[in-house]
């Protein structure tokens, strides 16, 4: 089934777009944003035209009393605290190069839609930028490019992001004994956001993604040329206690809680993406989503696809009791129609098979003053080759903010997944992480996922100064059964030793990241990983040993 056969409102652009990025991939941006201008025109008229013309003796006065209020528009979603939260510093000081370099020493830090990182896994349709319309705000060089008022209480705002990123990896997908693998890649983002009034929203985001050099095969998400990550249209439903609720149709990214289970994967060149309809209500206390969504499938040389196979939907609540607290309660399920196939069957990898697997979970989130905490729990049963599956996991980890210069703080973690090494018991244990940010919690070598694992691990942080932030990790991981696969970041089993007799020791694992604040729209990231082999990966992957240096340039406007 197309896609654009269930979203008739998208359909027409798609088909045009297919023939024009395919064959002058150098022109998609601008005319991406005509055409989203252009459907504007035909699916907002309804809302923009007036049935009643007003009288020649109106007044400026009245027209400018009737005006509505932009700032209800958008309602952003604010980014959830990851696990591994940091606190910022908030004493003065310089709060990027640039400011150092003119001596611009602040008070307390400035008021700036992007957050401080190279990585943002933040989708561009919640960066807030209302505070251009509070007087007296610190002037940019890209604000006459937001929140436009073209008049009759429409808004027109673009955005964008580029990156480039140097790769240098050894063993890095644990194959042969010191094989190097060094690559480049490229990504470029566009968007358009256009409103009228806080009823219709149409939101279009292009991406070009390009990987070149690397010595190993490129990865599915290293390159897509041309394609679409956002296309959607938002309808305002309701107002239900103060709050409005809106259902959202058309591709989409999703991002949710801890990113465990749901994230952009910002990460790799291609940020994950989804098509599908989402109804969401906001309050200053609750935010509740319900979706169904298709995730898409990167396609060569044409306009990615959503994936037939597989149906993903969910319930997603967050709750805010008070400032510094998150609870979130969750219900997903994913029907995956997959066959596996019969050498897969045979060695017991069926993970990536015909299965229907509910999820449940909460969350608990904060800091109470210096001390930081997080807990979350997910259970998982169903279907998974005939088989029932019993599942779970837990992501448990302490924090404190050191009364110190340069802001130090640490954290404590333990992070479980279940694993099975019983095939012939009629259940299924192993863990499905879903569509996880996993780089982030697992280790930046993506070796190792959330399926079969006990992850020992710690993280400390430091700003030598404000505009720069140190992090470093440490993690030991063990298998939960040693009868089960290693699963690495994308949930692909690896290796696995039936018998168990290789032990449970993967390996160690030592992060390191410097990110560099140039100023409020460019930074840039440095990083080095490396993975100590524990007797398991000794036995099975002999003589490697991984390790991953990186250097990341990204500019937003």
């Amino acid at each position: 089934m197309n896609s654009s056969s269930i979203f008739p409102f998208s359909a027409k652009l798609i088909a045009e777009l297919k023939v024009r990025l395919v064959k002058s991939s150098q022109h998609w941006l601008p005319k991406l944003c005509l055409c989203m201008i252009s459907l504007s025109g035909v699916t907002l008229q309804a809302y923009a035209s007036n049935p009643s013309a007003p009288s020649a003796d109106s007044s400026a006065t009245k027209v400018a009393e009737s005006k509505f209020d932009m700032s209800k528009v958008p309602p952003v979603t604010p980014m959830p605290r990851p696990g591994l939260f940091i606190m910022p510093p908030t004493s003065p000081g310089y709060y990027s190069l640039w400011d150092m370099v003119t001596g611009n020493k602040r008070e307390k830090p400035p008021v700036a839609p992007y957050a401080p990182f190279a990585l943002l896994p933040t989708s561009a349709y919640d960066i807030d930028f209302r505070y251009l319309d509070t007087p007296g705000h610190e002037k940019d060089i890209f604000d006459p490019i937001k929140r436009m008022d073209l008049g009759n209480d429409w808004l027109l705002s673009f955005g964008g992001n580029f990156w480039y990123r140097y790769t240098h990896e050894t063993d890095s997908r644990l194959n042969a004994a010191g094989t190097n693998n060094d690559f480049h890649m490229l990504r470029t983002r566009f968007h358009a956001d256009l409103w009228y009034k806080d009823k219709v929203r149409l939101f279009a985001e292009g991406i070009d993604a390009r990987a070149f050099g690397s010595e190993l095969p490129p990865l599915v998400t290293d390159r897509n040329h041309a394609d679409i990550l956002n296309l959607f249209t938002d309808i305002k439903l309701a107002n239900v206690n103060n709050g409005p609720v809106y259902v959202r149709v058309g591709r989409q990214e999703l991002l949710y809680g801890s990113q465990r289970l749901i994230s952009t994967l910002d990460w790799v060149n291609t940020r994950r993406t989804f098509q599908g309809v989402k109804a969401f209500w906001r309050t200053p206390g609750w935010d509740i989503d319900a979706f169904w969504m298709r995730p898409m499938v990167i396609e060569k040389g044409n306009v990615d696809n959503w994936d037939t196979n597989q149906n993903f939907y969910g319930l997603w609540a967050s709750h805010r009791p008070k400032p510094g607290h998150l609870i979130d309660l969750y219900y997903l399920s994913l029907d995956n129609n997959r066959n596996v196939s019969p050498t897969n069957l045979s060695l017991g990898n069926i993970m990536q098979g015909n299965s229907i697997v509910h999820t449940l979970g909460g969350r608990l989130v904060g800091n109470i003053d210096s001390f930081l905490y997080e807990l979350e729990g997910m259970y998982q049963f169903g279907q998974r080759s005939n088989l029932d599956i019993s599942a779970f996991a837990v992501a448990t980890g302490v924090g404190y903010r050191l009364p110190m210069p340069m802001n130090p703080q640490a954290w404590i973690r333990y992070d479980f997944a279940s694993g099975d090494g019983k095939s012939t018991d009629g259940r299924s244990n192993t863990f499905n992480q879903l569509f996880p940010f996993g780089h982030y919690y697992m280790g930046f070598l993506d070796r190792v996922g959330r399926q079969n694992i006990h992850d020992f691990n710690a993280q400390f942080t430091m700003h030598p100064v404000p505009w720069i932030t140190f992090i470093s990790q440490y993690h030991r991981f063990y298998l939960a059964n040693n009868r089960d696969y290693l699963y690495n970041a994308a949930g692909l089993a690896t290796l696995r030793d039936i018998t168990g007799q290789s032990g449970s020791h993967i390996g160690d694992e030592i992060d390191f990241r410097a990110n560099f604040h140039v100023n409020r729209h460019q930074d840039v990231l440095v990083g080095y990983s490396k993975m100590f082999s524990g007797n398991f990966l000794e036995k099975q992957a002999p003589g490697i040993s991984p390790d991953l240096f990186y250097v990341q340039y990204n500019i937003r406007f």
